[in-house]
């Protein structure tokens, strides 16, 4: 089974589907790390963000892998060859450049195969923002994440402050902004609803509350 979560930024994509694959004994995938990765190589080696042909030829010779802890099927941390960047794209620099390289039609191109081919053969919750729209179209369940704009500019706050990263409430709500309007009208595979996708408002709702309605549709399908 593929448990598809889609959302923007801070709308808890990550925390509930690492969850989600915790409670049911899934695999787990986080396809914006994958992104951030590219993101960081690129911001890492001071190159043009702007340059498409560039960005396609870094995505498809950028080797993204995860590591492991023993017996523990969740990802603990993202590697590029064997740099360890698992603290390092989640920076606000990585943060502001992502979505600019992940909007390049050959970057995703060069990304969608290696996601697919990670899902072959088992039961995953993979996370992203075209996870139900174009990389599992078939998926058996179909959740969109979201939150208020403050709700979600107040989450990022939040883990930037916790990760030590300087930041006002102001600067990260327009950042925000900047990046669903990026997400939203790009030309491939753009943020998107899922027609037959479950929508669930986190707002205001706990990590365990949002995992009980996913948990309860896997159930349904399972049935």
């Amino acid at each position: 089974m593929i448990i598809a979560i889609d959302g923007p930024a801070a709308s808890g994509k990550s925390t509930v589907a690492r969850a989600v694959a915790r409670r049911l004994g899934f695999r787990y995938l986080d396809t914006g790390a994958m992104y951030r990765a590219v993101a960081a190589e690129a911001v890492r080696l001071g190159m043009p963000l702007e340059d498409a042909a560039l960005m396609t030829t870094l995505a498809e010779t950028t080797s993204v892998r995860f590591s492991y802890a023993e017996g523990d099927p969740i990802p603990a941390g993202v590697l590029v060859g064997s740099r360890d960047v698992t603290t390092e794209i989640r920076t606000p620099a990585v943060d502001a450049a992502v979505s600019l390289v992940a909007r390049i039609p050959g970057v995703r191109h060069a990304m969608v195969p290696q996601q697919r081919e990670f899902a072959l053969g088992s039961d995953i919750v993979v996370e992203g923002r075209d996870i139900g729209t174009v990389v599992f179209p078939d998926a058996a369940v179909k959740v969109y994440l979201t939150a208020t704009p403050e709700e979600r500019a107040r989450r990022r706050f939040g883990d930037r402050e916790a990760a030590g990263h300087e930041a006002e409430i102001a600067a990260v709500a327009a950042d925000i902004a900047h990046r669903d309007r990026i997400d939203s009208t790009r030309a491939a595979s753009p943020l998107a609803t899922a027609d037959d996708a479950h929508v669930i408002d986190t707002t205001g709702l706990t990590v365990d509350a949002v995992v009980e309605l996913i948990a309860a549709l896997a159930a349904e399908v399972g049935a």
